[in-house]
């Protein structure tokens, strides 16, 4: 090799690592996240024989934390991610599980759990021939060489516990346990496990039921008004805190957008098990995303609390399913909560105040519902203005797949946008399986008049796999229409189910709703109908409701309405109700706290 080749090869590296550098700063910069989580979700594993195209989905998830890392185990994902800072995640194939191929080659909503120098992972089975799993270093994929500690191996090679949905924990003391169950028969079990064989310690012990006869979140169907169909009981999870313990689990069903999670409180980790007052406390049946159930609650490193949990589509599937990520704690009356208020705005993973119920929601308010919007063709019945109708069922679809398919959105005012985020749809989608090496383009432009445009975001040259890509903005723009034009999709068509656009209009706040009205009827207390006044320069309500005037942890999210029919409140609990209004230019002041007997 001769100088100047010499020469010119560094001048490749130093231009490489300039540009490497400069994108993990723009990474390092982000401090908002928004839900979905945006990582790179497996396509349906099985086939849709009755639906033309496949779709990516995934569900009951946990999040460890281990040795200053997070990791992400998921349904049927064939791997796994972590985390140095829960905003960008890295996946890891599970190789170490091919020689159980067609049978083990993929775990269905895993548990996991660190004991000290390792971590063990299981997943669920009703058989008692499922290897238990452990592994001292899971950022690496493969059986562990000779001689080394990186990599998985058996810990056990059957684990005689038929566990569906399982999840552990360790206690204070250093003994182990198992809680699991999935059905709309069977209760939920806990088992003591021996640390050093990992094998069951005695009989199982029933737990808890679904009682949806009282509690009207657990009744089965979309609008939990289903008397035909037993709901189903199922992801359990475990926490101690405070010397309690806090026993989990979701409810009526995956495919519903009221899927949550309740939780009982005990003295002992098999119980006895009392039914918090305060349920469900993972609950999402409003907004872009819908559903909050079967998931787990976890510290980060800075000791702030989170809930990870399964958000549902079912649309091409039933099991059409994503993950979304909301800041949950303590009170300091031990009741556990989840702050899924607007849960899939912007919200900073920053650290929060302890125990602070609310939240970290970043104010960015959606500038683009159900605004003008001009595509560059339609697919069909995909129209254009479900791209931004705030509904992740409903999605635009372009005619191809091809670059230069477009979309631009109308704000009807010039605006200050900080975010943006991007959700495909998998219109005509041909792949299977977990993918590697497919990625998403684009390019994001600004414009104030619709003629002149600027870049905002450019993807052009992306090499990852954005299914819900959001990007904060390194500098806000000012502009009245934003536009996305296509580079490349993974397979199908260039699909949108949410083009969303976040930030603050120059618009006056919302006046308090008036003529708030909660009606409860006697012969039916699970369920409650509640109306109000239109406000005139409202785009949307939030419905805060809970068991005390100062525990208002629940909330519904609705647009373009004043009305709303819930069927989610327990039998013999009083209620307080509080509703807010916002648009564009942000939250208006709540009303006072209504009871509701």
């Amino acid at each position: 090799m001769n100088f100047i080749e010499k020469k010119y090869l560094v001048f490749i590296f130093f231009v490489v690592s300039l540009f490497l550098t400069t994108f993990e700063q723009s990474a390092a910069q982000q401090k908002t996240y928004c839900n979905p989580l945006n990582i790179d979700y497996a396509y349906n594993a099985i086939p849709n024989f009755n639906v033309k195209g496949n779709h990516r989905t995934t569900a009951d998830p946990v999040i460890v934390l281990f040795k200053n890392k997070y990791y992400l185990f998921s349904t049927n994902q064939y791997g796994y991610w972590w985390s140095e800072d829960l905003m960008n995640w890295e996946f890891v194939s599970r190789s170490f599980l091919k020689p159980y191929h067609h049978v083990y080659d993929d775990l269905c909503a895993p548990a996991a759990v660190s004991l000290g120098d390792t971590l063990l992972l299981l997943g669920s089975t009703h058989t008692k021939t499922f290897p238990l799993w452990m592994s001292t270093n899971p950022t690496m994929d493969d059986l562990p060489a000779v001689g080394t500690q990186a990599g998985w191996k058996e810990a056990v090679d059957s684990f005689q516990v038929g566990a569906w949905d399982p999840a552990f924990l360790l206690d204070d003391d250093g003994r182990l346990y198992i809680y699991f169950g999935s059905s709309n028969v069977y209760p939920i079990y806990g088992q003591e496990i021996n640390r050093s064989t990992f094998q069951p310690i005695g009989e199982r012990k029933e737990l808890i039921r679904l009682h949806d006869d009282i509690h009207g979140w657990e009744r089965f169907g979309e609008y939990n008004d289903n008397v035909f169909l037993r709901p189903f009981i199922e992801g359990a999870w475990m926490n101690k805190y405070n010397g309690k313990y806090y026993l989990q689990y979701a409810a009526p069903g995956t495919e519903f957008r009221g899927y949550a999670d309740g939780v009982y409180v005990g003295d002992n980790p098999l119980g006895p098990f009392v039914y918090q007052k305060h349920n469900p406390f993972s609950y999402k049946p409003g907004g872009f995303v819908q559903g909050a159930g079967h998931g787990s609650t976890f510290q980060d490193l800075n000791g702030n609390w989170w809930h990870v949990a399964t958000i549902r589509i079912s649309v091409k599937n039933n099991m059409e399913r994503r993950i979304g990520l909301w800041p949950a704690g303590f009170d300091k009356d031990g009741v556990l909560f989840c702050n899924t208020a607007y849960g899939d705005y912007p919200h900073f993973l920053s650290p929060r105040k302890e125990n602070d119920s609310t939240g970290g929601f970043a104010g960015w308010m959606l500038l683009n519902y159900n605004k003008p919007v001009r595509v560059s063709s339609t697919l069909g019945g995909y129209v254009p203005n479900f791209a931004v109708d705030e509904n992740i069922r409903t999605y635009w679809s372009a005619a191809t797949g091809k670059a230069g398919e477009w979309l631009a959105s109308d704000l009807g005012e010039k605006c200050i946008v900080y975010a943006v985020q991007v959700n495909y749809a998998d219109q005509n989608a041909e792949l299977i399986g977990k993918q590697s090496n497919i990625y998403h383009r684009y390019i994001i432009y600004h414009s104030s008049d619709g003629k002149k445009w600027d870049v905002t975001v450019d993807k052009s040259k992306s090499n990852r796999d954005t299914p819900h890509d959001y990007v904060e903005l390194d500098k806000p723009v000012r502009a009245r229409y934003l536009k996305i034009e296509n580079v490349h999709v993974p397979t199908g068509k260039f699909a949108v189910s949410g083009f969303r656009i976040f930030g603050k209009a120059d618009k006056a706040l919302p006046d308090t709703v008036k003529s708030f009205e909660i009606l409860r009827g006697e012969s039916e207390p699970r369920s409650a109908w509640i109306k109000w006044q239109q406000v005139d320069n409202a785009i949307g309500y939030t419905i805060y409701y809970g068991t005390s005037p100062h525990k208002l942890y629940n909330n519904i999210l609705v647009y373009a309405q004043n009305e709303y029919f819930m069927s989610g409140l327990d039998r013999n609990a009083s209620y307080y109700f509080q509703i807010e209004a916002f648009n564009e230019g942000g939250v208006g002041k709540r009303t006072k706290a209504i009871k509701v007997e």
